[in-house]
């Protein structure tokens, strides 16, 4: 390993290697820290989980060889053809852990009414003393390692410190992508003696003397806790995904969700992409979206308008602030893209298929092809012939179940985008055009909508609704609500973030405020089809959407809003019908008068704490329906 292994009893207080920095090539022996806290938290934990060995990760190249070398020995991991995809690696989880548990992940504030009805809540108390007694051993037989990251830009004004520790050598190598990691990190965080989220992190499967391990160590009991006063993280018996990466959802979402409201700033679910048009102007719009709604294909865009051109700076979370001329700007805090797979393919998103092309990428429950690649749905147009599916077993295009978990993912660094911005690198983010938030809907919801003000604006967000469908027959599913796309990630009161919304958007320049958007790229037909080609023509709409922010382009009133006639967009060279667009673009008010009780029924399930702004827009919304 590149770190040295530090037995179970040695001081977790040792002092650091001189300044905690190595030169280039050579391994880190950082053994301990002289961060007095961080030295105290990790004591603590080692005398809980009573590890077999601590380890203090470094970040460096040694220590991703180590752990690649270290995964694919234990057959967590299989070595792809390096040919094919250099330096990258298959893992296969439990069949039992292959996603987030929402029904067991909590948000345990002081008060019930502090996390809102749309958290699980237990007693803070309770369930820290139930976390102790499922932590207390959890690694024995197992490498306890100590990950000091920083989520954004080290170069921040206040970087956001973390430090993960897990029994897990895959969150450890997949910590290397998403994030800043290692010797440089600790380093920072001692000379300053910055504050740090803890977040704990096991997988919950002790090993005794002599027994076999397995490839993929987990627990049944699952518990993914946040105390949002401590600002402190604690995960237990899943090794997947945002469940045990905690730097990701935990703390860029839930935990900076509640640090941005008592900051006066915005931690969002969105992805954030920099336009720039023929005459060279440049515009940067963030966007929230549900599952399966676009985010990724948006974010990596395409544009198939002359002259246009579109950069990534993020592709699911966005740290959004208030600047000193009134207006926001957004930073993108992660190293990595931690993609679902099915779906992003040749055809769809090439710009996604270059990045994880490029090597050092971790694919998680895909498939397996003979020659040593990997394969999913979606990824090209026709399957392999054979393939060896996400749990091991002889896969052919007559199998009954798909080859890769619908929930698949790719782990791979941003940096190999070939789209990425060079402004993804300043720490003070980039100034906000437009906010766009949108769901997957077949009626009522048009191409585009815009808000006519901040506050009909956020009530377009709180109502943000996708439609589920049963894929075997085309019927319509349930509708369902998510406020900004954040509702599983919210580490507080729902209304009260809402209000919170109303709060930042007051405190901004008029004149810089980003104006807000609805987009649904889903709108279909009486006969099903899909009435908007998407994809790289969503830049016709993003178009519109900027020039608006810019103050111009034509749009008519509508009762839901401001939405543009069919020859304010540019379509010139799309191949779709003109009646299509236009009906893509359509108000029905009956429609929306049936819409009116659900959003009236989601507003109250929300409680008492949603914004009294808010139902007024539901009534205005009524009254322009008549």
């Amino acid at each position: 390993m590149t770190t040295t292994d530090a037995p179970a009893d040695a001081r977790p207080d040792a002092p650091a290697a001189p300044s905690a920095r190595t030169a280039p090539g050579v391994p880190s022996r950082v053994v301990g820290t002289s961060h007095a806290r961080l030295a105290a938290w990790v004591r603590e934990v080692v005398e809980l989980v009573e590890p077999a060995a601590v380890r203090w990760a470094d970040g460096s190249e040694q220590e991703w060889r180590a752990l690649t070398d270290e995964l694919v020995a234990a057959g967590t991991a299989i070595r792809l053809d390096p040919a094919r995809r250099p330096d990258s690696y298959l893992v296969r989880s439990d069949p039992g852990d292959v996603a987030r548990v929402e029904d067991r992940t909590f948000i345990c504030s002081r008060t019930p009414e502090d996390a809102g009805p749309t958290n699980n809540w237990v007693d803070p108390d309770e369930m820290r003393a139930e976390l102790t007694g499922l932590f207390r051993g959890s690694m024995r037989g197992r490498t306890m390692h100590v990950i000091p990251f920083v989520m954004g830009s080290l170069r921040a004004e206040r970087p956001m410190f973390g430090v993960e520790i897990t029994d897990s050598p895959y969150v450890v190598a997949s910590m290397h992508v998403m994030a800043t990691v290692g010797a440089e990190v600790l380093a920072q965080l001692e000379r300053t003696d910055a504050d740090f989220v803890p977040c704990l992190h096991s997988v919950g499967a002790p090993l005794e003397p002599g027994e076999e391990d397995v490839p993929w160590p987990c627990s049944e009991t699952k518990r993914i806790v946040h105390f949002p006063e401590e600002r402190s993280i604690w995960s237990y018996g899943s090794g997947y995904g945002g469940n045990a990466l905690l730097g990701k959802k935990c703390y860029a979402l839930r935990i900076a969700s509640v640090v941005a409201r008592d900051e006066g700033w915005l931690a969002e679910h969105m992805l954030v992409l920099r336009l720039t048009d023929p005459a060279g102007e440049v515009h940067h719009v963030a966007a929230a979206f549900p599952s399966a709604c676009g985010k990724t294909n948006l974010a990596m865009l395409q544009t198939t308008l002359p002259g246009w051109t579109a950069e990534t700076v993020g592709d699911d979370i966005a740290w959004i602030r208030p600047d000193a001329r009134g207006g926001l700007r957004a930073v993108n805090p992660e190293a990595g893209l931690f993609g679902v797979a099915p779906g992003i393919g040749w055809s769809t998103n090439p710009t996604a298929m270059r990045a994880v092309a490029a090597g050092r990428s971790i694919f998680t429950n895909v498939a397996l092809t003979d020659d040593g690649d990997v394969w999913w749905e979606g990824m090209t147009d026709e399957p392999p012939a054979h393939l060896v599916d996400w749990r091991g077993r002889d896969w052919t295009p007559a199998s009954d179940e798909p080859a890769a978990h619908p929930n698949s993912r790719f782990c791979t660094p941003i940096r190999q985008l070939p789209s990425l911005a060079a402004a993804y690198e300043d720490p003070e983010g980039v100034s906000l055009s437009a906010i766009l938030v949108g769901g997957r809907r077949r009626t009522t919801v048009p191409l585009v909508v815009e808000a006519r003000d901040w506050h009909h604006g956020v009530f377009l967000a709180a109502t943000l609704s996708s439609e589920t469908t049963a894929a075997a027959t085309g019927q319509v599913g349930v509708v369902r609500r998510d406020p900004v796309a954040m509702l599983p990630f919210i580490g507080y009161d729902a209304g009260d973030y809402l209000s919170h919304w109303l709060r930042v958007g007051e405190g901004l320049s008029p004149e810089r405020r980003p104006k807000i958007f609805c987009v649904n790229w889903f709108r279909r037909g009486d006969d099903g089809r899909f009435l908007w080609p998407g994809f790289g023509e969503n830049t016709r709409v993003l178009a519109w959407v900027v020039g608006r922010a810019a103050g111009r382009g034509d749009a008519r009133e509508t009762p839901v809003g401001l939405v543009p006639p069919v020859d304010a967009l540019d379509l010139q060279g799309l191949d779709a019908d003109p009646d299509d667009v236009r009906a893509a673009l359509a108000v029905d008010a009956d429609e929306w008068r049936a819409e009116l009780p659900e959003v009236g029924a989601w507003l109250d399930a929300l409680g008492p704490t949603v914004p009294a702004a808010l139902h007024a827009e539901r009534e205005e919304l009524a009254r322009r329906l008549g």
